[in-house]
């Protein structure tokens, strides 16, 4: 990686959506390189996305995030990402969701990945695919798959230095027609954060080790269904992992409770649905919010079913790779 950017003056814009992991990311083997305890596989979804504009040589270090300032915990995550790029100026960015933040909605992944590649831009480092997945994996382990477009898997890896773990696509947006339902149970943050929570059971679950023991058969299984385009096994795995995940969250002690009664009557609407006929599975993360796997066919009558349990379904669909959408060039000035 380049050693000096300090002279270098650049903006740019990038975008990057966020990913639900069907087979999911909890827990690490090195929390301080966002090294995960298991392999992961994802679906980038649009058209959630988040746009990030990064001035690479500003008065002074700033984030604005949806037009407010921030000072705290989630700037200094940023500055120290871009601090990984090698010596720089000051940077100012700029970035904003159009969707909830903080709620179990991958906001982190889609913010990550779009820094990492504006400010591969904007400072004219010229960093190759693999590097900025490691850089956006060190500032949210997830945002690894969000650089992405279409299916993702995330290895766990083998190196100390984490190298060898990082977000490949393994089919692109285009390979399968599917939906993702998303029913916005809260809006809001959620009561504990995921790295507050993914500690918590990894110390105190007794589920935990069981959690890790099965979760690699999961992702080869469900590779497998993605390439062959098996939504009934790929649905059975989705769900199967959710309901794990959460189970070693729920057996911590205290419990790490996401759930809320909205919630429960989400995935009700799911399983009444699936014993209709209707291809359908659950998803969650680490939030109250429920996601809902089907085809495209079957989308609105998801969505319907949703409505006429008072719950809010919005129909997303495998969305692209994170990318540049404005520039100004940039120039090494004088020192």
């Amino acid at each position: 990686m380049p050693a000096d950017r300090t002279a270098t003056h650049g903006v740019a814009t990038a975008v990057a959506h966020p990913n639900i992991a069907l087979c999911k990311y909890w827990g690490k083997r090195d929390a301080a390189l966002n090294l995960p305890s298991t392999p992961s596989l994802s679906l980038t979804l649009a058209p959630f996305r988040t746009e990030t504009t990064v001035v690479w040589g500003a008065e002074r270090d700033r984030v604005v995030f949806n037009g407010v300032e921030n000072t705290g915990g989630e700037g200094r995550k940023i500055f120290a990402t871009l601090d990984r790029f090698g010596e720089r100026p000051p940077c100012e960015i700029h970035t904003g969701n159009d969707f909830p933040t903080a709620a179990g909605l991958a906001s982190s992944a889609s913010g990550f990945a779009a820094l990492v590649v504006a400010a591969n831009a904007a400072s004219g480092a010229n960093l190759s695919d693999v590097e900025l997945a490691v850089l956006a994996r060190q500032g949210s382990g997830s945002a690894t798959r969000s650089l992405q477009g279409g299916w993702v898997e995330w290895a766990m890896g083998e190196r100390d230095d984490g190298l060898d773990s990082h977000g490949v696509a393994i089919a692109p947006a285009d390979h399968w027609d599917v939906r993702m339902l998303v029913v916005l149970v809260r809006s809001g943050p959620k009561e504990i954060g995921s790295t507050e929570g993914m500690n918590h059971t990894m110390r105190t679950s007794p589920y935990y080790p069981a959690w890790v023991e099965h979760a690699p058969k999961d992702v080869v299984e469900a590779r497998e269904a993605v390439l062959a385009r098996d939504l009934e096994k790929l649905g059975a795995i989705t769900e199967r992992s959710a309901l794990r995940m959460h189970a070693s969250m729920i057996a911590a002690d205290p419990a790490v409770m996401y759930w809320k009664p909205e919630t429960m009557r989400a995935l009700e609407v799911v399983r009444t649905a699936r014993k209709s006929g209707i291809g359908v599975w659950a998803t969650m993360d680490a939030g109250p919010n429920v996601k809902a796997l089907c085809s495209a066919a079957d989308a609105a009558t998801m969505a319907a079913l949703f409505a006429e349990a008072s719950l809010s379904a919005q129909v997303l669909h495998p969305g692209g790779a994170a990318r540049v959408v404005t520039t100004a060039p940039w120039r090494e000035t004088a020192r």
